[in-house]
């Protein structure tokens, strides 16, 4: 079976997260923003939904048709439509096109003619359309295409033209709420998007009941609620600040409460990163998910004594995940990149910086990773970037 992903603005993050939560899959990027994978077997889009941070919208490929053959394309495009009138709660129905690729879609002509198929019917219908080539997930949501309609997706592929219909679209609302109406906020220090926070728990390994998460920098605590909802049972977190672990039990109490989450163990310490091994057992931990102090983030920055503090203080934790992290687990950690400025490269002995994105696509014209296989992320005019680093214990 054929499944697409609409991806987030980082098409390289996107893409590293969606390999490592489906492996095996067969891929292919056909736009900076659309993954088509092949599955053996089906998948529950809404419950993936939940837990990916870099992903827009989640479909399945209905059918493949050679292009040029507009009576089939609208033929398959009406089949879709009944399929989902046939499904839907009741009530006008509502439906809409996006296209993906460079190839142009007539998608208001085809909206016209569909909306005439229905009328032939007696069917109330309402063509969704937007300013853009492609539908929000707001506007996917908002009117209802999911359970009293349908969004087709138009997408070429060479000669050929994929037909779909989307299944599950970013939680927005939930994001928001999270990031925004949290307890516990300290915009001052910065914090890590909920979105970022489940692509980096993602990019540690695959989640089962027995997995033990840390995040020795928790600030108020967004990659430890993130890994709480995405399945988590057992969750440490740690920080040098007082105030912040006040943060985190807040915010996680919050989560526990709103979501109705029981069986969860996690444990807050007041402690330096530096000093894991003297609280933590040696070899006890399946995966470190975590974004350090990234140094100032205002004013003038005197670059090269900011360079030499973080590169002693990450360097000095590293060597701490070491002793406390299963051989052949991962970290993954954020190290700041200053704009114009030369990468930062903390000492990381036993460990290897690997790469997440697939080999097939690595050499995607789509996907940018810098020559030691990170990711960077982060918007255009910023002064500090996030390089998404991997690391995996030998």
């Amino acid at each position: 079976m054929k499944y697409y992903f609409v991806l987030g603005t980082n098409t390289a993050l996107s893409v590293a997260e969606i390999s490592q939560v489906f492996s095996g899959a067969d891929w292919n990027l056909l736009a900076a923003d659309f993954l088509v994978g092949e599955f053996k077997d089906s998948i529950d889009a809404n419950k993936e939904m939940r837990r990916l941070g870099g992903v827009i919208k989640i479909g399945r490929i209905v059918t493949t048709i050679k292009s040029g053959n507009d009576r089939k394309l609208l033929e398959n495009i009406a089949e879709i439509a009944d399929r989902r009138l046939a499904d839907s709660s009741g009530g006008k129905f509502n439906f809409g096109f996006s296209s993906y690729g460079k190839r142009y879609f007539n998608k208001k002509d085809y909206g016209l003619k569909l909306k005439k198929y229905f009328q032939e019917q007696e069917i109330s219908s309402r063509f969704v359309v937007s300013r853009e080539a492609t539908l929000s997930s707001v506007v996917v949501a908002q009117n209802k295409l999911l359970t009293r309609g349908v969004e087709i997706i138009l997408a070429g592929d060479g000669d050929e033209i994929l037909i779909g219909e989307t299944l599950a679209v970013q939680p927005f609302k939930d994001l928001s709420l999270r990031d925004y109406g949290r307890p516990a906020r300290d915009d001052r220090s910065g914090m890590l998007p909920p979105k970022l926070a489940q692509v980096m728990v993602n990019l540690s390994g695959n989640i089962d009941s027995g997995s033990v998460l840390i995040d020795p920098f928790c600030g108020s605590g967004t990659v430890l609620t993130e890994a709480l909802l995405m399945g988590y049972k057992k969750i440490f977190g740690s920080d040098v600040s007082a105030f912040a672990i006040d943060a985190s039990q807040k915010n996680l109490s919050w989560v526990k409460e709103m979501y109705k989450i029981n069986d969860v163990d996690y444990k807050l310490f007041v402690k330096k990163a530096e000093q894991l091994s003297k609280f933590i057992k040696p070899e006890s931990i399946d995966a470190i998910v975590t974004e350090p102090y990234l140094g100032p983030q205002r004013g003038k920055i005197e670059f090269n004594a900011v360079v030499r503090e973080l590169e002693s203080l990450y360097g000095s934790a590293i060597s701490e995940f070491y002793k406390i992290l299963k051989p052949g687990r991962r970290v993954v950690m954020v190290w700041p990149l200053y704009y114009g400025e030369r990468p930062i490269s903390p000492s990381h002995e036993g460990f290897e910086i690997i790469s997440v994105v697939p080999v097939e696509l690595k050499n995607s014209q789509f996907i940018r990773i810098s020559q030691r296989n990170t990711i960077v992320y982060g918007r255009p005019g910023q002064k500090v970037y996030r390089e998404i680093v991997v690391l995996e214990k030998k």
